[in-house]
């Protein structure tokens, strides 16, 4: 969250005081009516990030047999990985599962042990979202057994953010000055701004089995992404 307050005339009595100025939070000083509000904007963006999951679930009759039938498949899906030029930077492990599998027997009302069940899951973080689909492929053939994604992003949404907090003021502003000529004022002064960041991708993700992905190339349309802020502004209404 960023706080920006200023204020005629503190410079001065700022400089007399002896704490540091990280310490000091500025009261303003309002002798108008204050109108405060809440303006969200958002800017459309391309994505050129993508972030997508592959995982393998392995089943066993002991634990140590479904973790190395899944090391040895995860391994493999790993190494294609690097194989399509990811880097190492943009592949993490997220998750590693070892459970007991029970049915439920109507007849006995009891739980009946059918065996061991194995999940390892890895995001991946692709730089070239053109090769989306191929790289979701190319998991599935290596032996992961579901996928997840993709979330789309921006690496660097500073210069859309910048455009979304100009807009976000200047419509602030005519909505501050609207009230003001409303209640018989002139003009506005600005008081205060606080700013909290949102990232949207309206793109939702998906999860698909290994077994409903077709031989044709996974169709993957990027879309838009929106980079957007939302700015608290208080102004004081003046004559």
């Amino acid at each position: 969250m960023i706080r920006i307050a200023a204020t005629a005339g503190s410079i001065a009595a700022l400089a007399a005081l002896a704490v540091p100025a990280s310490a000091a939070e500025v009261q303003i000083q309002a002798t108008g009516p204050v109108v405060e509000l809440t303006v969200n904007e958002s800017v459309d963006v391309a994505p050129d990030v993508a972030n997508v999951s592959a995982g393998v679930t392995t089943q066993a009759q002991t634990a140590v047999e479904a973790m190395q039938q899944n090391a040895r498949q995860m391994n493999a899906v790993v190494a294609r990985i690097k194989q399509l030029g990811i880097a190492e930077r943009d592949v993490q492990t997220t998750g590693i599962n070892l459970s007991a599998q029970y049915d439920y027997d109507q007849e006995s009302r009891s739980q009946v042990f059918r065996g061991y069940q194995a999940s390892n899951r890895v995001s991946v973080k692709l730089r070239d979202i053109q090769k989306t689909g191929q790289v979701l492929d190319a998991l599935v053939a290596a032996g992961a057994t579901d996928l997840g994604g993709p979330d789309w992003s921006v690496e660097d949404d500073s210069a859309a953010r910048a455009e979304a907090r100009r807009n976000a003021m200047k419509t602030a502003l005519a909505q501050a000055r609207d009230y003001a000529s409303m209640a018989g004022y002139s003009d506005v002064r600005l008081l205060e701004i606080n700013e909290s960041v949102s990232h949207q991708a309206p793109t939702p993700m998906f999860r698909v089995a290994a077994e409903a992905v077709r031989p044709q190339n996974t169709p993957v349309q990027p879309g838009q992404v929106q980079a957007g802020v939302t700015v608290t502004v208080k102004y004081e209404l003046t004559r």
